[in-house]
């Protein structure tokens, strides 16, 4: 989730906790405290990019880390607010605050370690995109008046926009999910496991995969609020076999390193189409109806112990957007 949505619902709950007295520095207090956990981004060793993605929403986004989160983050801000504040009620507006975080990490997509170091497992609704300008607006607009009014009325509206929006959400992907496995049971295909994430910035185009034989294929999926869905066919690509491809260095760091990187996409690697030696992610793309993934591993076999290179390949061309609109709009 992008900073400011994770700050506003951050800010939300806080304001639902407190006190009219202390409805402002609650606000502000509540806000800071759910962008604190997304400080892991800083963690790990640029030797080692595929660290820093691995501790990325790990423990600091852990429904067990709250109180310890919640503890650290109040025992910073009381000393600027001791005035106002007692140390306790610091903690509750922290805790209201620092516990949003990882709930609203896993309404999105590539997910989050919700109970490590319990289970070393990322979850994730996939209902709502890393930025959702629809989703922040609703919320901005409630909690803004409740600022204004310094009325908790209206920081319980914002939190039933949240409601409401989320509910939408599922709506529209169980939708796509129908409609994808419609689609492909018309080819002869069944039993597939259909991946279905929201693109950028909207409820109405999605990006759904499924895996036939070997390969793993991308479809766009349309799917107007009072219109029926759109299905806009894409592409197959292989799916990389990356245990028998790189059997011969087996025990090296770069092995080790091909192996994380394959957890991290759930086993859905391909050779990137555009960059020879590159591993990507095939769930992610920047158009629903390509395997061109987002980002990948450089493999060099020839510096087998070696870390290898992270790096994102997003084409923002004008024709790529053009592309884009036109789906979104159905055209």
């Amino acid at each position: 989730m992008d900073p400011i949505t994770h700050g506003l619902v951050g800010a939300t709950c806080a304001q639902c906790v407190s006190d009219k007295e202390k409805f402002k520095i609650a606000s502000l207090i509540g806000f800071l405290a759910a962008l604190v956990p997304d400080a892991d981004v800083f963690l790990g060793f640029s030797s080692d990019p595929l660290l820093t993605i691995e501790l990325h929403r790990q423990f600091t986004h852990s429904i067990l880390f709250i109180p310890v989160g919640a503890l650290l983050i109040a025992s910073i801000i009381w000393w600027f607010f001791r005035k106002n504040l007692s140390f306790k009620s610091t903690y509750i507006i922290s805790f209201a605050g620092y516990a949003t975080a990882g709930l609203m990490d896993y309404i999105t997509s590539y997910g989050v370690h919700l109970f490590w170091p319990i289970l070393d497992y990322r979850y994730a609704l996939n209902i709502v995109s890393v930025f959702d300008p629809f989703l922040t607006l609703g919320i901005l607009v409630f909690i803004a008046i409740a600022f204004y009014k310094n009325k908790k009325t209206f920081s319980f509206l914002a939190l039933g926009w949240l409601t409401v929006y989320l509910s939408f959400a599922g709506i529209q992907k169980s939708r796509v999910t129908e409609a994808t496995s419609l689609s492909i049971s018309q080819k002869g295909i069944s039993n597939s496991e259909i991946i279905a994430k929201p693109t950028i910035g909207n409820q109405i185009l999605w990006s759904a995969r499924y895996v036939h034989n070997e390969d793993i294929c991308s479809i766009g999926v349309r799917v107007g609020i009072f219109s029926s869905p759109i299905i806009y066919e894409g592409e197959c690509y292989p799916i990389l076999d990356w245990m028998e491809e790189y059997e011969n260095i087996k025990g090296t760091v770069l092995y080790e390193d091909i192996l994380r990187f394959s957890d991290l996409s759930e086993g859905y690697l391909v050779q990137h189409p555009d960059y020879p030696g590159v591993i990507g992610d095939a769930r992610y793309s920047m158009l629903p109806t390509i395997i061109s993934p987002l980002w990948g591993i450089t493999v060099d076999t020839a510096k087998t112990n070696q870390h290898v290179s992270f790096n994102s390949y997003r084409d923002t061309s004008q024709k790529t957007r053009e592309k884009f609109m036109k789906m979104v709009l159905g055209k």
